[in-house]
């Protein structure tokens, strides 16, 4: 027995139905806030992400999947989506389209990292990436997508969590600050902070460790160190969120994991699946085009795990809508081959049909019937071919009535609007 990889988990079909209400939702969020789909490919050169997201950060130091293949060429699995969507925009010409351009993605992301509660080595996120416009109102549009989701998902109680990290301008100071701070406390961090302090500070801020966590809550707050630009820009979000009516909070501790971040950052937080968790994290990213290779070009946008949505809809009660199943079951007689080519007229018609296709007994076609949890369910043999009519069984009430054969599909399809 060959079993599943450890971080990894299979879609099972009866589980299926709960993506696809989450990948419907997303696609009418994308048509409301007129995002157009973006698809990079699984796997990029590693110099993509060393310089997208970061050498400093625990995603490149600890989590990525690298290898060479067979050119000799170092080839990683993707670990976020934003690099890749960046190194598309550049090579792609994107930049000439209307802007601002608006994107999104869906895509499986791969970390080399503790399993736990809805992220996995292999997991999944939808991602919104927003090009060419620097204002407060791009961000709050940006923060109002992931809320719309949410809502429409019927996750009502997600916080917001909001801060600003400056740009390399006033971060260079903010750094000095960090450092002069936490090397006089150097002893107590652990061995990463440690290396952390020598190569980027503000990565302390990030660690889940309990005690550099400690030492860090007595931190400077990069808020006291903002440039006129940045503390503009930070307080012309806040006023927006206030004037939309959008609850949130500030919190200067938030850095997020990826070096590309500027000016801001947010996250959304739920209490639903256990401890507080982050269903999304995002913020602006102004400098990673040009990082990349591109001209300048401000950009923001955010990221969410597909499956911590679903551990967070379930805690919450939320629906996911019925389980599909089947508009009607055309059970046969010795009718195997009439009864299959009439399903597939039905379905041709617009109509969910199933029918046996393992030549079972009638008494076996209606326990599968059951099963599928068919809504209606008919029987066809010699004697309905000959008169063209069928008796139609309604399966939560045990009714019946006698429809002929070529009224079928409008009898079905006004019983789906009654």
């Amino acid at each position: 027995m060959i079993n599943i990889m450890k971080g990894t988990k299979d879609l099972l079909p009866q589980e299926s139905y709960k993506w696809d209400k989450i990948e419907s939702e997303i696609r009418e969020v994308a048509r409301l806030f007129n995002l157009k789909k973006i698809a990079t490919p699984t796997f990029e050169h590693t110099e993509l992400f060393l310089r997208g997201v970061g050498d400093t950060t625990d995603i490149v130091n600890k989590e990525m999947y690298t290898f060479e293949d067979k050119g000799g060429r170092s080839v990683t699995l993707k670990p976020e989506g934003t690099a890749g969507v960046v190194r598309s925009f550049i090579e792609n010409g994107l930049s000439q389209l209307p802007m601002p351009l608006k994107m999104y993605y869906e895509t499986p992301v791969f970390r080399y990292e503790r399993p736990q509660a809805g992220r996995l080595r292999e997991h999944h996120q939808f991602g919104v990436e927003i090009y060419g416009a620097d204002s407060p109102e791009q961000d709050v549009e940006v923060m109002m997508i992931a809320r719309s989701l949410f809502a429409r998902l019927g996750i009502t109680s997600p916080e917001l969590h909001i801060n600003s990290i400056g740009c390399p301008t006033c971060r260079k100071g903010y750094n000095e600050a960090l450092k002069k701070y936490f090397a006089s406390k150097e002893e107590e961090l652990c061995p990463t902070c440690r290396e952390r302090l020598q190569k980027n500070a503000l990565r302390i801020l990030d660690c889940k460790e309990e005690k550099c966590a400690l030492i860090a809550a007595n931190a400077p707050s990069v808020l006291d160190y903002l440039c006129e630009d940045c503390r503009t820009h930070h307080e012309g979000v806040k006023n927006l969120l206030d004037k939309a009516e959008i609850p949130y909070s500030v919190d200067d501790r938030i850095v997020r994991g990826l070096d590309y971040y500027t000016k801001t950052v947010f996250e959304f937080v739920v209490t639903d699946i256990g401890a507080k968790s982050t269903v999304c994290g995002g913020g602006r990213y102004n400098n990673l085009v040009e990082q990349i290779g591109g001209k300048p070009c401000p950009a923001v946008g955010f990221g969410m795990g597909i499956e911590r949505l679903v551990l967070t809809m379930a805690a919450v009660g939320a629906s996911f809508g019925e389980v599909p199943s089947p508009d009607l079951f055309l059970a046969n007689i010795g009718a195997a081959d009439e009864a299959f080519l009439l399903t597939q007229k039905l379905r041709a018609q617009g109509i969910n049909a199933e029918c046996d296709t393992m030549r079972r007994s009638l008494k076996a076609q209606m326990k599968l019937a059951d099963k599928l949890a068919a809504k209606y369910t008919a029987v066809i043999g010699e004697s309905e071919l000959q008169q063209g009519k069928l008796k139609v069984k309604q399966m939560s009430d045990g009714s019946e009535e006698e429809v002929a054969l070529s009224s079928l599909v409008n009898y079905i399809n006004q019983k789906k609007k009654a």
